[in-house]
């Protein structure tokens, strides 16, 4: 896997080949009318008996017909339509010109939330793991415990969740007076079901922080998968999990901002959606569901500290398949490599450095051997400015384009070397 050092004393940040998980009025009284004239009344003639009762009947009977209708949420569609849809243009997007701002009844809000979470729940587990965890203060090994959440993506007992879940061998669980190991049991509990069933690790990816266990169980609810690149800003959307270890807890909210960029605090730098939805401990793996109770998200992150409300972050789940399939097809994640790692050369490297010749872009601060790279020539110093045509000012511009290419695809760059530039070519192979 394509690293980075941060030894260098003219790169600002640093950038690895693979992408890099966050602590962080009253309205006026209408007046009364005026009393109307007083009428004198005709005698009776049959008028009343032979109109005006009549008349009057209908009315009051039609008032009623419709106010028991208009009760009934399928009678009342079926008159004035699906008041809750908003008008959409060709491209499926909400058409804002025509949107219905009639208030909405919190009976039908309710009734949503209601049967969301009859859908989505049995397909959310609990997730208890077991942790080794060795320490200065004593000779022998001892044992710390976790939880989390999953969701099941097949009947037959493979489930999704985060890999921070079933791994904390990180360095933000770990200090220079101990060390966590990863898990060694991992038991997951079904909706309705406390029996523990004991789940296999299928394959684990630190770099997105996801990861597949299986159960040995079949006849399982999967939950249904949504489209996580239609979600809109404001949408309605739901978080299920295990927060702090209540199991098949639901929580309310909104979609609050799309393609959000943030870092935890291990320098991971993820892309998610961000939601106000409460996500708390142990929602970890759970489900960010639509109002069609399909799953949009994993849930993963919270920031966190003094004046800090609402700040939840999942990882849009389109983002997710190729991954999860990747991890049970192969226990791995296959990603294209090109075998160097560097550093961000910026504008304010340039004016920090002026007697450097130097440009903007991806610096190359080492070569792996028998790697893409050293077949192509690259050198330490290179200075990467293009890739595919493309302009590269950091590491990330570069392995995004990278990550566009599948294994054995061809990929040119642009080099500033020695004030000249060069172009190579060379063949994407598989990371190691």
């Amino acid at each position: 896997m394509d690293n980075q050092n941060n030894n260098n004393n003219y790169i600002n940040t640093n950038a690895t080949e693979t992408n890099s998980s966050s602590s962080f009025k009253a309205a006026k009284a209408p007046k009364a009318p005026k009393p109307p004239k007083e009428k004198k009344i005709k005698s009776s003639t049959g008028f009343g008996k032979s109109v005006a009762l009549p008349f009057l009947s209908g009315v009051i009977g039609t008032t009623l017909v419709l106010g028991v209708c208009f009760s009934v949420p399928s009678i009342k569609d079926a008159i004035i339509g699906d008041t809750s849809s908003y008008p959409r243009d060709n491209n499926s997007n909400i058409d804002y010109n025509n949107v219905n701002l009639d208030l909405v009844s919190l009976s039908n809000i309710s009734d949503t939330g209601v049967a969301v979470a009859q859908k989505v729940l049995p397909s959310i587990v609990g997730i208890s793991v077991e942790y080794s965890v060795n320490s200065l203060f004593s000779r022998n090994p001892s044992t710390a415990t976790a939880e989390g959440s999953g969701v099941i993506i097949s009947s037959d007992g493979y489930i999704l969740t985060n890999n921070h879940v079933i791994d904390t061998s990180s360095s933000s669980s770990s200090s220079s007076y101990y060390e966590v190991e990863k898990a060694t049991k991992i038991s997951v509990y079904l909706y309705n079901d406390e029996t523990p069933y004991e789940a296999k690790i299928v394959g684990t990816d630190e770099q997105t922080d996801l990861a597949v266990i299986k159960i040995d169980k079949t006849d399982l609810t999967a939950a249904e998968l949504g489209d996580s690149d239609t979600v809109q800003v404001g949408e309605w959307c739901m978080s299920v999990g295990n927060p702090l270890g209540m199991k098949s807890t639901v929580c309310q909210g909104s979609i609050s901002a799309l393609n959000r960029e943030i870092t935890d605090s291990d320098g991971k730098t993820y892309t998610v959606l961000q939601t106000d939805a409460a996500i708390n401990e142990g929602n970890s793996g759970g489900a960010l569901v639509n109002s069609k109770g399909q799953v949009i998200g994993i849930n993963t992150l919270k920031a966190s500290g003094e004046g800090v409300e609402g700040l939840g972050f999942a990882i849009p789940i389109n983002s997710t398949k190729s991954i999860y399939q990747d991890l049970i097809q192969y226990s791995k994640v296959k990603r294209p490599y090109i075998g160097i790692t560097g550093s961000d050369i910026t504008e304010d490297t340039l004016k920090a450095n002026p007697t450097f010749d130097l440009k903007i872009g991806a610096y190359v601060r080492s070569v792996d051997d028998y790697s893409p790279a050293e077949k192509a020539g690259l050198k330490v110093g290179d200075i990467i400015i293009e890739a595919d045509g493309q302009k590269v000012e950091s590491m990330d511009d570069l392995n995004d384009i990278k990550n566009t290419h599948q294994i054995g695809d061809k990929m040119n760059l642009k080099l500033y070397r020695d004030g000249k530039e060069l172009t190579v070519e060379f063949t994407l192979a598989e990371q190691p």
